[in-house]
């Protein structure tokens, strides 16, 4: 099976790794898989990373990394690429193609379009985060709809995106599964007494830990009020990230007579994370749906997965998270669950786990598990395998019925 994937993601190396997870399968009648990954040839990433990235081609036998001339260097929705996309299909000539630019993008309609005047004949795929309801104008409906109605399967990262798409009217094949998974060989339990000891921690302090942007709708200060009322207990807050929040984060803390307990550390390399991980007692995500953002289609923000839940899974360690968007469904029953903006219930959660060191374990050691079978790369690949060839058994059931019996052979020759 040949498959090509459309994503200004794949820029980075690191979240590439499914992919060739996906390229190391086999298909269920035995035949290889090869994946080949487009990505636009310059690329501004914006925010921190605000400096152009010029990804190269990479040829790995099954996998390759092929950088394409695009128009649009900094917007998801209006990526588009050059003439050398088609000479790439033509000669790759996929089975399946997956852009993993939303339903709204030019480059899915490019794709589309390619694919039948090249009489390519791949099936047509689309992925997408986006969780909140929408209402579109002209000329973007129309873009929408054209859209829609050329895809054969979608792969959406939550559930709330799933009934968005049933609400948009798409009543085709679909399949939720995060666009990312872990490598379970770098986020794994492992001691850090180093570090621990480098930033001041105990063995006795219970360590509440937070990985992310320091914003509003990351629940930060609802987290503050929480631990705020458990002085009484031996913990401390490590905190992960930057952003606008750090100022407020540090003026709670000198005004609650906190400050020796908060550990903020910024700028942490990627490959740092899993360190830092290590060393909390539990990881919250204590994200707060707000409707307070505008894009050109949409409004509003909820949490579309959150990845550091699985992170911390991956690392045994438990995890409590608020019930916006994504998140109860990705913790279940092997973590903790609160209301959004709630700190007296979110304090509740802490407690239980500072004054039962076994309920901790109990939910380190059941995320663990449900990390190792459904989240590394390798359990995603394996599901995103098994989707596209659902949706090619229809096409390869006819191919057989239209193939003559040994039977009509015999009688034909």
């Amino acid at each position: 099976m040949k498959i090509l994937v459309v994503s200004h993601t794949y820029i980075v190396d690191l979240n590439c790794e499914k992919l060739r997870e996906l390229a190391n399968l086999t298909t269920q009648d035995g035949s290889d898989v090869e994946v080949t990954v487009v990505v636009p040839k310059r690329w501004r990433p914006g925010g921190v990373q605000n400096k152009i990235i010029e990804p190269e081609f990479k040829d790995e036998g099954k996998f390759r990394i092929v950088p394409i001339t695009n128009f649009s260097e900094n917007n998801q929705g209006m990526l588009c690429f050059g003439l050398d996309i088609a000479k790439l299909l033509r000669e790759f000539r996929p089975d399946v193609i997956q852009v993993e630019q939303g339903s709204k993008s030019i480059a899915y309609a490019q794709l589309i379009a390619l694919n039948r005047l090249l009489g390519i004949k791949a099936k047509m795929l689309f992925f997408t985060w986006w969780n909140l309801p929408y209402e579109l104008k002209f000329p973007i409906s129309l873009l929408e709809a054209h859209n829609l109605k050329g895809t054969d399967g979608i792969v959406v990262g939550n559930q709330d995106g799933f009934e968005v798409l049933r609400d948009r009217n798409y009543s085709g094949p679909m399949r939720i599964m995060p666009q990312l998974g872990i490598d379970e060989s770098i986020f794994k339990p492992r001691p850090q007494p180093e570090l621990a000891a480098n930033l001041g921690i105990a063995d006795s302090d219970f360590i509440v830990g937070f990985v992310g942007r320091f914003v509003p709708e990351k629940g930060l200060m609802t987290l503050a009020k929480a631990l705020e009322g458990l002085k009484e207990h031996s913990w401390k807050w490590l905190i992960l990230g930057r952003g606008p929040l750090e100022a407020e984060l540090k003026q709670w803390a000198k005004d609650a007579g906190l400050e020796d307990r908060l550990i903020l550390v910024e700028s942490v390399p990627h490959d740092e994370v899993p360190h830092y991980i290590n060393l909390m007692s539990t990881l919250l995500l204590p994200s707060e749906t707000t409707y307070a953002f505008k894009t050109m289609t949409a409004a509003g923000w909820k949490e579309q997965f959150g990845h550091v839940i699985i992170e911390a899974m991956g690392s045994a360690v438990p995890v409590i998270g608020s019930d916006s968007g994504e998140i109860p469904n990705v913790i279940g029953d092997e973590g903790l669950v609160f209301p959004e903006g709630n700190s007296e219930e979110l304090r509740d959660r802490l407690r239980k786990l500072m004054e039962s060191p076994e309920l901790t374990k109990m939910y380190g050691q059941r995320g663990y598990q449900k990390a190792m079978q459904r989240y590394t790369n390798r359990a995603l690949a394996e599901e995103q395998l098994k989707f596209y060839e659902e949706l090619m058994q229809p096409q390869r059931q006819q191919a057989a019925d239209s193939e003559p019996s040994p039977n009509q052979t015999a009688q034909t020759a």
